[in-house]
């Protein structure tokens, strides 16, 4: 109703009215959604920047942690391949051992250098001075990395208390790190961190013959590593590099808690204790994901980069993050924001002065053109517009008007003349689209019978084929209670033949509705559904099919999500794919039943159920044309049972695929077919 009164009102606007709206209105529409389009897209743009630049400066950061960890397997190889440690350990020269160890922790600015025998007793350390450690140490029993086979490694690793202080027992005050409270972590019971990051090498002393005199196995501990972390900060951010007073930080976490970082918690207190938000959990540690966006750190948003820490077991022990203060950038931005907005806005106002201008010469012509057509409606023929200022199309116009009004009465004769003419052959060319229209109504009917033939035909054909399914189900248990009654079933014999002789009518009542060729869509009532019990209870349903074929049944249920679907369809769409794996293998096998979580490549979450059997497989002519309908490979099937079960799952969002088991990387011979269901309710399902 609304823009029907702004629709006659605009047919009502003068010229002038009509001109002053069109100059105005791209300056207060076009150019204010321009204008929020590239604020919007400098926004997103400026964000980038910033993404950008800290996911360059995570590389720098991830650089220079693998070159450290490289540098202390290097120090541990040539600590052990060093001639001064080889002669001490010929000559059993213990104190030059002890010595030629010190120095290489000094040297390398390692946190212990130990010296094992080949069957991993404890032979001297560089931090045992005076032997003020030694009572700490179980002489007698083997570190955990010589158990097995004595072997080189440099690896990245989380080590308990316990492993710490049987390694160097002088760093016991660098693991006991009491956890901070800190604002969205996720919840925990626990109120100290006493496990430790520690990089460890391992490298043998070699004899003469080749074999190991000694081990030595040194390492870096990042908990509490301040020189480390603040030289990993000022390679990433060094003095200058950060614009606007920016303040770039460095942080090592062990799991979700920060060991060692810059980032201050208040003044000059490490936030050392703090953790990390449950959203950076999860995406770094739980899904193994590289965090670039900004996040709350401790106490202030920071441009934040985090990924995982890996050990050599490829496990996520923890993660490396750096990240620089957002504020100083979210400020220019603003301001920069604001400069383009104001521009804009003198933009606009200039333009729109412009525009009222240059309207007025346009509407001025055509107004006076306008009163001259009055004029001539009025009886005053002579009137004319006369010459105007304007030398453009407007004053040509004019010049042609006038021109034509001199010709209007020497014209108007001929005029009607064809008035006449046009008027015949409007009325014949209506009458050819009258006979035309006929003919298309009469098209579009015949469609539209059509289609509701074919839908009552698929409707037919639907209902039938469900009831195929409890006939063959009742009719299994009907043979399985004769074969189990056996001579006792006789007194009940008739009544049993009479139930077959009713089952035997509905199949033939079946068939005849399958003529019908074509079900209707129908979805049931959607619930939030465990396809793990439905499994089970569509397994009840065929267990006399599997004794009878001798089929053995393998459950691999794994899926926890529930999925929305009708329970019925979903059991109707599992017994039928069971029933076929059970054809498929009619001297016995292995029928499989798997279900998974999974997530579809829009992100959705779902669940996926695989039928496997051990049968032949499927052929390339069968899997062409296995979800059309009337198409089987069975003498006694209608080919429906595939087709209708491939509809019921795309109407909640679904799909069924089938596979040769060998073409999904599995070793055995047969088919697989697999059913795709999602957690939510498709939209064009019913509810």
């Amino acid at each position: 109703m609304n823009l029907q009164i702004w629709q006659r009102r605009w047919l009502h606007l003068s010229v002038r009215h009509k001109l002053m709206v069109l100059a105005l209105l791209p300056l207060v529409v076009v150019l204010p959604l321009l204008m929020t389009a590239l604020v919007l897209w400098g926004n997103a743009a400026y964000d980038q920047l910033l993404i950008t630049k800290v996911r360059s400066d995570l590389a720098v950061a991830r650089g220079y942690f693998l070159q450290v960890q490289s540098e202390v397997g290097t120090s541990t190889q040539a600590t052990a391949n060093s001639y001064a440690l080889h002669q001490a350990l010929v000559t059993h020269n213990t104190a030059l051992i002890e010595h030629t160890l010190q120095k290489a922790q000094q040297t390398h600015s390692l946190d212990f250098v130990n010296l094992y025998s080949p069957q991993g007793q404890l032979l001297s350390a560089s931090w045992l001075k005076n032997n003020s450690y030694s009572r700490l140490i179980d002489k007698g029993s083997r570190p955990i990395w010589l158990k097995e086979t004595a072997a080189e490694f440099n690896q990245l690793l989380k080590l308990s208390q316990t492993q710490v202080l049987q390694l160097a027992p002088h760093l016991a005050a660098r693991l006991d790190i009491p956890l901070v409270a800190t604002p969205n972590a996720a919840p925990s019971q626990r109120t100290q961190e006493d496990r430790a990051l520690m990089m460890l090498a391992s490298y043998p002393v070699s004899g003469a013959d080749g074999q190991p005199l000694a081990w030595v196995q040194a390492g870096m501990l990042l908990n509490q590593n301040l020189p480390l972390i603040d030289h990993i900060n000022q390679i990433v951010y060094p003095q200058g590099s950060l614009p606007l007073g920016s303040l770039g930080t460095a942080t090592l976490f062990l799991d979700d808690v920060r060991v060692t970082t810059n980032v201050r918690l208040f003044q000059e207190q490490r936030a050392i204790g703090t953790r990390v938000s449950q959203a950076v959990r999860q995406a770094v540690l739980e899904r193994g994901e590289t965090w670039l966006d900004r996040a709350f750190v401790v106490n202030d948003w920071y441009v934040s980069a985090y990924e995982p820490l890996l050990n050599e077991q490829r496990e996520r022990i923890g993660m490396l993050y750096v990240g620089y203060l957002e504020t100083p950038f979210r400020q220019v931005k603003t301001r920069l924001l604001a400069l383009v907005i104001g521009i804009f806005g003198v933009a606009m106002v200039l333009a729109a002065w412009l525009s009222l201008r240059w309207a007025r010469s346009i509407f001025q012509p055509v107004e006076r053109m306008n009163q001259t057509m009055q004029d001539v409606e009025e009886g005053q023929a002579a009137a004319r517009v006369g010459l105007l200022p304007q030398q453009d199309e407007l004053g040509a116009l004019a010049g042609h008007l006038d021109h034509l009004l001199d010709t209007v009465n020497d014209n108007t004769a001929r005029l009607q003349r064809w008035n006449e003419e046009l008027d015949t052959q409007v009325a014949r060319r209506t009458q050819e689209l009258q006979e035309s229209t006929q003919s298309l109504q009469q098209a579009q009917a015949q469609l539209v019978k059509s289609e509701k033939l074919a839908a009552i035909g698929q409707l037919t054909a639907s209902v039938a084929h469900e009831i195929n399914n409890p006939i063959a189900v009742m009719q299994g248990n009907l043979d399985l209670l004769r074969e189990t009654l056996g001579p006792q079933a006789r007194p009940v014999a008739e009544e049993i033949s009479l139930m077959d002789q009713q089952i035997e009518r509905m199949r033939l009542i079946v068939t005849q509705l399958l003529q019908y060729a074509r079900p209707n869509d129908y979805a049931g009532y959607v619930v939030a559904l465990d396809v793990n019990d439905t499994l089970a209870s569509s397994l009840v349903l065929v267990e006399h099919l599997l004794g009878q074929a001798s089929i053995h049944v393998q459950r691999d249920w794994q899926a926890s999500h529930s999925v929305a679907i009708n329970r019925q369809e979903l059991q109707q769409v599992l017994i039928n794919l069971m029933i076929n794996a059970i054809q498929a293998m009619p001297k016995g096998g292995t029928l499989t039943l798997r279900s998974r979580d999974q997530q579809d490549d829009a992100g959705q979450s779902g669940v996926l159920i695989q039928v496997c059997d051990t049968g032949i497989g499927l052929s390339e002519q069968a899997k062409e044309r296995l979800f059309s309908p009337f198409f089987t490979t069975k003498t006694d099937g209608n080919g429906l049972g595939l087709w209708i079960s491939v509809g019921l799952v795309e109407r909640y969002g679904g799909s069924i695929s089938a596979h040769n088991r060998h073409e999904l990387g599995d070793d055995n011979h047969g088919a697989v077919f697999g059913v795709c269901l999602l957690c939510e309710p498709a939209q064009s399902g019913s509810t």
